[in-house]
């Protein structure tokens, strides 16, 4: 089994004040990771380092096999399908759907003069349509709900057929409805044996789709607990990482999570 992402005794510094570290871990082809945490925990820090958008401060970190400092990180990014807010809003307001996911294939926002195949159109709309969003594809990605935007974008990040997937609060800011379509989405992602290894961020845990394997729990930049997802999400571990007493239930693979 090939690792996906490895960090050893990584460490981030803005200044003298450190944000995260140090974080050893090991994530492996076939994992289904998410990583939670408050505020300020460091979540936002390991995904940038996880996408090589960073380089650590200090120790070690290989994305795909690949030692970040000792590799162009321009050949390896293209291996990596992203979603994030940031991304989200560099598509230009006036871009069909379709070609929001279409450009992926070259890495660029907004078509122009390229050309795509019939194979890839096909595999645009598969995507489209896995994510519930096939009958938008010739919307304008502008006129989209938060929701339909998200769902475009990680249909997307799809498109190049990544290795590593990054989802960052992929069901925040949706609505009941929204959030539970899109985690059955993402739950059946997760159960193909095809899909690429994901890391996904979350505030919630109920925003965690079943099927994911492992977690990474952050407070104040450090590990609280990571390994397989029931070891890490306990109401101990929960209660340490955000400073309150917290029950934490688990039903049909979701994990529910209330103050005492």
């Amino acid at each position: 089994m090939s690792k996906i992402l490895e960090c050893s005794d990584v460490s981030v510094f803005r200044g003298q004040k450190k944000i995260l570290g140090p974080l050893s871990l090991s994530i492996n082809e076939g994992e289904r990771w998410v990583v939670l945490g408050p505020n300020g925990a460091g979540k936002t820090t390991f995904f940038h380092l996880a996408g090589t958008q960073m380089h650590p401060t200090r120790g070690t970190i290989s994305v795909l096999g690949q030692t970040l400092g000792k590799v162009d990180v321009f050949e390896l990014r293209p291996r990596i399908g992203f979603m994030t807010h940031n991304t989200t809003e560099q598509i230009p307001f006036d871009e069909k759907v379709i070609d929001v996911v279409l450009t992926s294939t070259y890495a660029i926002f907004g078509r122009w003069q390229e050309e795509y195949d019939l194979w890839d159109e096909s595999r645009a709309m598969g995507l489209l349509t896995t994510l519930g969003v096939r009958d938008l594809s010739t919307r304008l990605f502008g006129t989209l709900s938060d929701g339909e935007k998200k769902r475009a974008m990680i249909a997307r990040s799809l498109m190049p057929n990544p290795e590593l997937l990054l989802l960052d609060e992929p069901a925040a800011g949706l609505d009941l409805g929204g959030r539970e379509d899109l985690l059955k989405r993402l739950t059946a992602l997760a159960s193909d044996p095809l899909a690429p290894s994901t890391i996904i961020i979350t505030h919630h845990i109920e925003e965690i789709p079943a099927g994911t394997t492992h977690a990474l729990l952050l407070s104040n930049g450090e590990t609280v607990a990571v390994g397989e997802i029931d070891s890490v999400l306990t109401s101990a571990n929960l209660s340490s990482a955000y400073g309150l007493p917290i029950s934490i239930t688990r039903d049909a693979g979701r994990y529910f999570a209330r103050a005492l």
